[in-house]
């Protein structure tokens, strides 16, 4: 996100809500998932969570869905540990709905 923050800093103001933006989607369903977890974790993302959920954003709407029901797991480059624990935390959203 910004190239001088450090992974484990919290996210300001500003790059939140161009993250926010960045995870509008067009699949109701992944919306949902989508504003649980801000909802829940907004106010303590860190950089790292948010570049990963950035790389979760780059993908199609159908494979983040199935990534977010877990009938995929993650693969490639998105086989990494922040990845998986953000996914993880969009997936713990589902349970509290």
């Amino acid at each position: 996100m910004n190239a001088t923050a450090h992974p484990d800093d919290l996210l300001d103001e500003r790059a939140l809500s161009k993250l926010r933006w960045r995870c509008r989607r067009g699949l109701l369903e992944n919306d949902l998932f989508i504003e649980r977890f801000f909802a829940r974790y907004e106010s303590g993302l860190t950089v790292r969570q948010a570049d990963a959920l950035g790389l979760l954003m780059d993908l199609s709407d159908n494979d983040l869905l199935d990534l977010l029901l877990g009938r995929k797991a993650p693969q490639d480059d998105l086989a990494r540990d922040d990845v998986t624990r953000v996914l993880g935390m969009l997936r713990a959203t589902r349970q509290s709905a």
